[in-house]
């Protein structure tokens, strides 16, 4: 796992812009929700679950019972199965360097 240690200064009004390379190695763009836990002396910040979501979780819950109960269920269309093969043989580690500037 990479350490990345970075500095930032809090505002007057408690503001603080997160560094550049942290949003980058957790993926974090304009409207991101964080959460903040304090424990002891640290304050841990991580990204909200993207399956927090009780419209998701309600989706999910369906298609769950629908599998369970075989039905709407069918084979993947030959181009999609092929793309989410692809997606997985690439390796988008998160532990990996970032190099070079990437936007947000």
């Amino acid at each position: 796992m990479t350490t990345i240690r970075e500095m930032a200064t809090m505002t007057s009004k408690g503001q603080v812009t997160l560094p550049k390379a942290i949003r980058q190695a957790l993926n974090l763009g304009t409207g991101s929700r964080l959460a903040f836990t304090l424990r002891g002396n640290e304050i841990v910040i991580k990204g909200e679950d993207e399956h927090n979501d009780p419209a998701v979780a309600s989706f999910l819950s369906l298609l769950e019972q629908d599998i369970a109960r075989g039905r709407h269920v069918s084979a993947l269309p030959d181009d999609l199965a092929k793309s989410l093969v692809m997606a997985l043989e690439h390796n988008q580690g998160h532990e990996q360097e970032i190099s070079g500037d990437v936007d947000l």
